[in-house]
């Protein structure tokens, strides 16, 4: 292997960087006649993984956990990490690989939901037709609840079975989208 081969993924990593990237422009393209009953095998391997994440030791707080897991296993469509799934199937790439991209997508996804219903900002009392985090648990455990699934969600790509430099430009454009120039901006 030449030098620059180690910074050039091959295809499918590159194309699973790119998705993380841009899952938000790709699921304004799927169309209205979409059937998830199609993706029944990505879903199961989705809630397990989520389900592996949240598998958190003794020394992460009770009501954190709780607080966490309550916000994301509350339902939703999950496209944007099926997105991801798609994407990595359309290249060719190993569900098993992908699925804590994947599973990192929905968390910061779900993070964003907890702290974008906080009274400091939209002071939503209902998500999905459930009373929200901060409702349930308090505005501070709400708080702690979205940061752990943020970071949570850093540790999950930093798990992940790819190479190295996939891995660390995976956390890079993850890292971009959800901060300060992406979707915090």
């Amino acid at each position: 292997m030449v030098e620059h081969d180690i910074l050039k993924p091959p295809l499918p990593e590159a194309f699973l960087i790119a998705t993380i990237k841009y899952y938000c422009i790709l699921r304004d393209a799927v169309s209205h006649t979409f059937q998830f009953t199609d993706y029944a095998e990505h879903f199961a391997l989705l809630d397990s993984g989520l389900s592996s994440a949240l598998g958190l030791s003794d020394q992460c707080p009770d009501i954190l956990k709780e607080s966490m897991e309550y916000s994301l296993v509350a339902g939703g469509k999950r496209l944007r990490p099926l997105l991801v799934l798609l994407a990595n199937s359309f290249c060719g790439g190993d569900i098993k690989q992908a699925i804590r991209l994947a599973v990192a997508v929905e968390l910061i996804h779900t993070y964003s939901l907890i702290h974008d219903d906080l009274p400091a900002m939209d002071d939503d009392d209902l998500r999905r037709g459930r009373p929200t985090n901060h409702i349930v648990y308090g505005e501070a455990n709400a708080i702690l609840a979205g940061d752990g699934l943020l970071t949570l969600a850093f540790e999950e790509v930093a798990k992940a079975n790819l190479p190295p430099v996939v891995v660390v430009n995976c956390i890079k454009v993850l890292a971009s989208a959800a901060g300060a120039e992406g979707m915090v901006g």
